[in-house]
């Protein structure tokens, strides 16, 4: 038996695990905005290193969508960074192979925060599309759900329940970040990009009331960094 034979490629998909311990990148050895020097606690996750696993799905994704069209749901705001970097790898492998995977990509907005307290870090399951709910053009579609992180996964199910009354023809979640937390929704996504401690990050398009998005590291947010944009 090859070596080949002997990688589960499943576990593959299942993401790269961070430890609980684990402590992440000194500051000093990255560029970021300067402007939130002491906002942020560490690089918990450098650009390089989430654009290389990106690559990595985009190949799964390549393998497991056999038809040459997919809708590709982008969910707002924080999965689109995830989103571009994604589609634009499935792009350049079908450019570079015998087969060209089609992506249409269309984007959805949820809400699903605390009543009372819409801001910070707390939210619940009460699902609410931004816009039109209608996604009747997924009716008999390959569909390919983009979201940056997922933690209990009560949104996420949520989003799958609605997407499947359209009936479409096979659905598939990609996140960018699966939290470790009671309840943990991993069995939810089918391309994991990272499965990563309870902690709070930021950057690559993931915020905190907006603020970060701008940074390319995913970084873990200081108490500073909380009190000062706290709404």
């Amino acid at each position: 038996m090859s070596a080949a034979e002997n990688v589960d490629t499943a576990g593959l998909k299942r993401g790269i695990v961070i430890k609980d311990d684990w402590p992440g990148y000194s500051l000093d050895l990255f560029t970021y905005p300067e402007h939130y020097h002491e906002d942020i606690e560490n690089v918990y996750i450098p650009h390089g290193i989430i654009k290389n696993r990106i690559e990595r799905l985009a190949h799964y994704v390549m393998e497991d969508f056999e038809e040459d069209q997919m809708v590709v749901l982008c969910v707002l705001k924080g999965g689109y960074k995830f989103c571009v970097d994604l589609v634009e790898f499935i792009k350049t492998l079908g450019r570079n192979s015998n087969r060209y995977l089609e992506t249409r990509v269309e984007f959805i907005r949820l809400k699903s925060y605390l009543v009372g307290d819409s801001k910070n870090d707390q939210s619940t399951e009460d699902l609410h599309i931004v816009g039109s709910s209608d996604l009747s053009f997924l009716r008999e579609k390959s569909v390919l759900i983009v979201e940056a992180i997922v933690d209990t996964g009560k949104t996420m199910k949520a989003l799958l329940k609605h997407v499947e009354t359209f009936q479409p023809k096979m659905v598939k979640v990609a996140g960018l970040l699966v939290k470790r937390v009671p309840n943990t929704a991993e069995s939810l996504t089918d391309y994991i990009g990272f499965e990563i401690p309870n902690r709070f990050v930021v950057g690559y398009a993931l915020d905190y009331n907006e603020y970060f998005r701008d940074l390319n590291h995913i970084c873990v947010i200081s108490k500073t960094g909380k009190l000062k944009y706290k709404i």
